[in-house]
């Protein structure tokens, strides 16, 4: 097949934060397939076709995207962060599986970004330099028995946790969930991190307590990182502190 597909990351939001090699993807592709917002990001330009859908459509907008490239076109498939971070790469190598067998044979490649918690851990200092996991709180794609069965887990285990996903409109209890049960666990003094919209106009971070985050307003362009025993806060006159969290774990 003459036609290639390439899963690119477009990073937090900030233009700058794209990849090079993400950006010549864009640059050389025929067809732009992603989710409303993700496909607004990418300026227009003569020669680009824009397929832009639903958030809910996944694997119906990748098998878009391999017939498109089936066809012989090039084309790119738009995931806000890293594609390979709860976004579109798995919905593709998904319908890959269970789609046309020539699918198999064509060029596919990902082009990976800045995800939101490398982004959020960047403006904060370090809240991700020990072990850590991430989580989404979303129970579109799996039982919200699962999610909170790993939450648990990762809790007692004293990683520290991004929670991506962590609240919306049609999903609105979850996170108050989470910290109910992060506080049968975790001390309620436990740093709390939201970031929302890292590198965007309306971006915006606080640092709280366990004990005070069910307070804090979140959205879906918020991520919240629980911090685990080793996480530090370093104080700042009237400014966010720097959070770092120690690689030194002491032996029990």
């Amino acid at each position: 097949m003459t036609g290639s597909l390439a899963i690119i990351g477009l990073g937090p939001g900030d233009a700058s934060l794209l990849t090079e090699s993400a950006r010549r993807a864009l640059d050389a592709a025929e067809e732009l397939v992603g989710y409303y917002p993700y496909v607004a990001r990418v300026p227009e330009r003569p020669g680009l076709n824009r397929h832009a859908s639903d958030n809910r459509v996944e694997v119906d907008r990748a098998r878009e995207a391999l017939r498109l490239a089936a066809a012989g076109r090039r084309v790119a498939v738009v995931s806000g962060g890293d594609p390979g971070v709860f976004a579109m790469a798995a919905a593709v190598f998904e319908a890959v599986e269970h789609g046309e067998p020539g699918w198999r044979d064509l060029t596919i490649t990902v082009e990976p970004g800045i995800t939101a918690m490398l982004a959020a851990a960047a403006r904060l200092g370090a809240p991700l330099g020990a072990d850590f996991c991430a989580l989404s709180l979303s129970d579109n794609l799996k039982p919200w028995p699962v999610v909170t069965a790993r939450l648990d887990a990762v809790l007692r285990a004293d990683l520290v946790v991004a929670l991506y996903n962590p609240i919306s409109v049609a999903r609105p209890w979850q996170l108050g969930a989470a910290f109910q049960l992060a506080a049968g666990i975790r001390p309620p003094e436990t740093p709390v991190m939201f970031a929302r919209a890292i590198s965007r106009p309306d971006e915006a971070i606080r640092v709280t307590t366990l004990a005070e985050a069910p307070q804090v307003p979140a959205d879906m362009a918020t991520l919240v990182i629980l911090g685990a025993s080793t996480t530090r806060l370093i104080p700042r006159a009237g400014r966010v502190p720097f959070v770092y969290t120690s690689r030194k774990v002491e032996a029990a």
